[in-house]
């Protein structure tokens, strides 16, 4: 049982950990609004994964092989949502400029729930997650012999990358406090979004 542990750990951190649009935008976020909705953004993305996990246990081979029809559909849906997330987060950035510049960053921005569904709904489309942790699980079965081996490797992979996502968070808060400054916003915004707009181009073409 502690090397289905040890597994579910190391598969979530290694999901996890490489930073790719997700995280940067999650970063982006926090800095631009407060820790709360930052979290509430990291446990979107943390369910996703483990959801996937468990998707993967309980489908094994068989969910690679239904989803692989739809890699090019899921890739563009994607990319279509990078894209959208990309332009929001410069039409933010730019707001902040405007008259309303001197509300408070998280009234303008996303609340903490819509944060978590956000988050989730845009890891959820990205298909390198769930083949991921399906090639886990069929290089490894012994990770998923029996019902408490998979709840245990699911659980742990879930806190790993809960645990990576909230770290990110906290980063973009610390950054928040050097960057609450209009032109401060204006440039991460732009940044962000240039950045997660260049993944999605990338995402798109494979």
């Amino acid at each position: 049982m502690l090397e289905v542990l040890l597994s579910g750990l190391v598969t979530g951190w290694a999901i996890a950990i490489p930073i790719g649009a997700v995280g940067a935008l999650l970063v982006a976020l926090t800095a631009r609004t407060s820790i709360r909705t930052g979290s509430a953004a990291a446990m979107g993305v943390a369910t996703v994964d483990g959801g996937y996990a468990a998707v993967a246990v309980v489908g094994g081979a068989a969910i690679a092989d239904r989803l692989e029809p739809y890699d090019g559909w899921l890739r563009v849906l994607s990319a279509v949502v990078l894209l959208g997330i990309a332009a929001l987060t410069i039409w933010l950035g730019r707001r902040s400029t405007g008259r309303s510049a001197a509300a408070p960053a998280s009234s303008r921005d996303l609340l903490p729930w819509q944060a978590f569904a956000a988050f989730l709904a845009l890891t959820a489309v990205n298909p390198t997650t769930v083949i991921y942790f399906v090639a886990v699980i069929v290089g490894n079965p012994h990770l998923a012999d029996g019902w408490a081996e998979g709840v245990v490797f699911v659980l742990a992979a879930f806190v790993a990358s809960a645990s990576w996502q909230l770290t990110l968070a906290g980063i973009g808060a610390a950054l928040g406090r050097s960057v609450t400054g209009h032109r401060g916003r204006v440039v991460t915004a732009w940044v962000s979004g240039l950045i997660i707009a260049g993944l999605a181009v990338r995402t798109l073409l494979g």
